[in-house]
């Protein structure tokens, strides 16, 4: 008797079915509609009358480039997103390097928790509590009176750059840590043995971080630079609270989040649409200019070995 033979390829399609269902749903469904409805003039007047959807081709996209809040609001959202990555990927390498060291011989289980730590809390909660501890009778106006003798405190949100520095130490201060501890696991990835070659060839700490650490770290650099660059692309919880609503200061610390919120509120679905796919585009772009640039750094590193093995 022949026995049939049995396949197990059926139960892989299975177990993979519901993240291919979800993703059709909950991602690919929306992101078509909202590219279809970017096309279209829907909005509503004194929020009763209904005006479309008439089909408008291009100019939800050609009115959003001729006004001036556009790149306004991306630039504001570059702003917010550089004063809290460049300390965030600092910082990160710096106790990265550190707890990873083999010779100080850190516990860091402790800290690892306490890192990560201010990444759990509600983006909601952070901005809530900042906002209380920075306001005209928190603490910290307390301690800078006590301090410098001042009658009056000072009023950190009603100028730009104390508000936008506070922006930023509140999402330098949730992400760090995450990305600290995914530094620390890319580190300890890497084989010992290259750290006691170049001791024993006399590299200096500084020498194997830049020439060992960073090069063969670098696939986790990139993927820490693509999601703090989406991340800052879509922030929108901790200004959004900080700054009540962004209007204030000449809206110098609305993102380009909040300015399509700003239309969804308005129901101007044409043109929170428009300003979506081109939210995707930049980020797409973006994501790309950094893969061609780690791809030809490494193709450079590559052919500097073979020309010096030759």
């Amino acid at each position: 008797m022949r026995r049939k033979s049995i396949s197990y390829a059926k139960w892989g399609y299975i177990f993979t079915a519901p993240f291919f269902i979800a993703f059709f749903v909950f991602n690919l469904i929306p992101l078509v509609s909202t590219m279809y409805n970017s096309f279209f003039e829907n909005y509503l007047v004194l929020g009763t009358t209904q005006v479309g959807p008439n089909w408008v081709g291009l100019k939800n996209y050609s009115d959003l480039f001729a006004g001036a809040d556009l790149g306004k609001f991306f630039l504001n959202t570059l702003i917010l997103q550089m004063l809290g990555f460049i300390p965030q990927i600092f910082f990160s390498l710096l106790f990265a390097s550190w707890f990873t060291d083999l010779r100080l011989k850190l516990k860091t289980g402790a800290y690892k928790i306490i890192f990560y730590m201010p990444n759990v809390i509600m983006a909601a909660a952070m901005g809530m509590l900042f906002f209380t501890l920075f306001s005209q009778s928190g603490p910290i106006n307390s301690v800078y009176q006590s301090i410098t003798g001042a009658e009056s405190p000072y009023m950190f949100f009603d100028h730009v750059w104390t508000t936008r520095g506070i922006i930023s130490l509140i999402n330098f201060l949730m992400w760090y840590g995450n990305t600290t501890i995914m530094l620390m696991a890319a580190i300890n990835g890497i084989d010992p043995s290259l750290y006691e070659s170049a001791q024993i060839d006399g590299a200096n700490p500084t020498q194997t971080f830049w020439k060992i650490t960073i090069p063969l770290i670098r696939p986790i650099l990139v993927y820490v630079l693509i999601t703090s660059l989406i991340g800052g692309l879509q922030m929108f919880d901790v200004p959004q609270i900080v700054t009540n609503g962004g209007d204030a200061l000449d809206r110098s610390s609305m993102t380009i989040v909040m300015y399509l919120n700003k239309h969804l509120y308005s129901k101007n679905y044409g043109m929170a649409g428009a300003l979506s796919v081109l939210l995707f585009i930049v980020a797409g772009i973006l994501s790309m200019l950094i893969f061609m640039l780690n791809r030809d750094s490494t193709a450079t590193k590559k052919k500097k070995r073979k020309g010096g093995k030759k």
